[in-house]
């Protein structure tokens, strides 16, 4: 399969009615003016020439805002000026992200005419009371029926939600979860300039610690794995903007930002994994040898050798890691290496 590069083109807070609570798009994309069909054409051009896979497919993607909420003479010059590179050969489609409640046939008709591939919604919530309080103006409602509607015109459907809302829980997001197909998974960060950032600074709002948003995240992930859907992402793209607080110049005031979120998601899953496999064993073991995929090696090792560490920590037990290409990705063998003298069979 030919891998596939996303070229994004941001369009901050365009086409977008009103200002959800935890939103500023100025502040997440770092643009803070109209952008030009110089701006795409130049944005695009340097993708080209950066990506060193000449025969991947390479994608156009229209980020934040709203993108069919723009006014129809600029989108159309937007995707126009995308679509000359996909009649030139260079790219090979287009993505947009949009709202549910500017999803309609007349609108749908002008994303095909343009080969526009891939259109996501900013699902957040499955929940309408979570929804008005986020001040998304719109319902879940609206969510079916744009998605219903776009996958009857042969797009494909990708959906975004948010852990840690305003008065979510950790059950609304699983409920969300089994609601979407192909996601993007946010934990909510408090950015400067926001209504968030008003209520978490009064005390009204608390967002979650990194433990619980990859805590929720790991109850999360399964539910889509399960059914097939493809995670895109899982937390924010790390930039000068969305960036530690701590860090001069980030937008970031609060909130469960980690510059390798979907790291810690993915290695928490391994090592729940590896220690539900350990303990079916019914001995105390001192060294286990564990056979994976190298595409997995990073997952398993976590982030800064976490899953290593722990596990020598907690459980007194070496883990030795073998890479097999014949492995399957996400499949892992254990076998046992050392046992703990005291926990031998008498036989032995």
């Amino acid at each position: 399969m030919k891998k596939r590069y996303i070229i994004p083109i941001f369009v901050p807070h365009l086409g977008c009615p009103n200002d959800c609570v935890f939103c500023n798009q100025k502040s997440i994309s770092g643009q803070q003016k109209m952008i030009t069909k110089e701006d795409i054409i130049k944005t695009i051009n340097f993708y080209l020439e950066n990506i060193k896979d000449k025969e991947a497919k390479k994608e156009v993607a229209f980020f934040g805002g709203s993108f069919t909420g723009i006014d129809v003479d600029k989108q159309e010059e937007f995707l126009q000026t995308a679509y000359k590179f996909i009649k030139d050969g260079r790219i090979d489609s287009i993505r947009v992200s949009t709202r549910p409640d500017y999803i309609n046939k007349d609108i749908l008709k002008r994303l095909k005419k343009y080969k526009v591939r891939t259109i996501e919604l900013g699902v957040q919530s499955a929940n309408d009371y979570i929804l008005k309080q986020s001040h998304r103006g719109h319902t879940f409602e609206d969510v079916k029926k744009a998605s219903k509607l776009i996958r009857w015109y042969g797009f494909y459907l990708g959906h975004q939600m948010m852990v840690g809302l305003p008065e979510s829980t950790r059950l609304d997001e699983i409920n969300t979860a089994k609601e979407l197909k192909m996601v993007r998974i946010y934990p909510v960060l408090v950015i400067h300039n926001t209504k968030l950032e008003k209520d978490y600074l009064e005390g009204k709002y608390k967002p979650l610690t990194v433990v619980q948003a990859v805590e929720t995240c790991k109850e999360i992930v399964p539910i889509f794995r399960e059914k097939g859907i493809d995670i895109i992402r899982i937390g924010l793209q790390n930039t000068d903007e969305i960036t530690d607080p701590s860090v001069k110049g980030s937008e970031v005031v609060a909130g469960p930002y980690h510059p390798a979120f979907r790291q810690l998601v993915e290695a928490n899953l391994w090592y729940d994994d590896i220690l539900k496999r350990i303990k079916e064993m019914n001995t105390k073991v001192k060294r286990v040898k564990i056979i994976i995929n190298p595409k997995d090696v990073n997952n398993v090792v976590g982030h800064k050798r976490e899953n290593i560490q722990k596990l020598k920590d907690v459980y007194e037990l070496d883990l030795i890691i073998e890479q097999d290409e014949k492995m399957k990705e996400g499949k892992f063998k254990l076998e046992i290496l050392e046992k703990y003298p005291e926990f031998l069979d008498e036989k032995e």
